[in-house]
C-alpha cells in the first residue's frame, strides 16, 4: 500500500475556496501531496464552473498547481470502471463516489481524504478518512 492518500474532490474545491474553515486543512493535504483521478479533476472543475463560478483562468490556474503538486492523476480505465460497478454494487455506494474508491485501491493507496464517505469505513484495504474531523 502506499504512504501517499487519494484525496476525492471536496478536498480539491476547499483547497481553492476562500473563507471556508476547512480550507487550511485542504490546502496542507494538497502540499503534502497524493493521488487523484482524471474523475476528481473533471468533477473540480465543474464544481469550481457551476456551483463556485470560478472564471476559466482561475480554474486553469488551480490545476497548474495540483499538476505540480500531486502524482499523475490516474485515468478512467476499463479495470477501475468494472471494480468501481464491483464496489457500488457490494458495498451499496453510488456509483461516482465506487470509481473513487476503486482508483485508490487501484493506485494502492491506505487512506481515502473525503468528506463525503463514511469515516473509518474500510474497503478493499482503503480506509475512508474524514480530514475535517481529525
Amino acid at each position: 500500500m502506499s504512504a501517499r492518500p487519494f484525496l476525492d474532490t471536496n478536498i480539491l474545491v476547499y483547497a481553492f475556496t476562500t473563507n471556508d474553515p476547512r480550507s487550511a486543512r485542504a490546502e496542507a493535504l494538497v502540499a503534502e501531496g497524493g493521488v487523484v483521478s482524471v474523475q476528481v479533476l473533471n468533477e473540480f472543475v465543474n464544481v469550481s464552473r457551476g456551483k463556485l463560478q470560478r472564471p476559466r483562468q482561475e480554474i486553469e490556474d488551480a490545476l497548474g498547481a495540483l499538476e505540480t503538486l500531486l502524482d499523475a492523476p490516474l485515468p478512467l480505465t476499463p479495470e477501475i470502471h468494472k471494480a468501481g460497478m464491483s464496489l457500488a454494487r457490494d458495498h451499496k455506494l453510488a456509483f461516482y463516489d465506487a470509481l473513487i474508491v476503486a482508483a485508490a485501491v487501484h493506485a494502492g493507496c491506505s487512506v481515502l481524504y473525503s468528506e463525503d464517505l463514511q469515516d473509518g469505513r474500510a474497503m478493499e484495504g482503503v480506509t475512508i478518512r474524514n480530514p475535517f474531523t481529525e
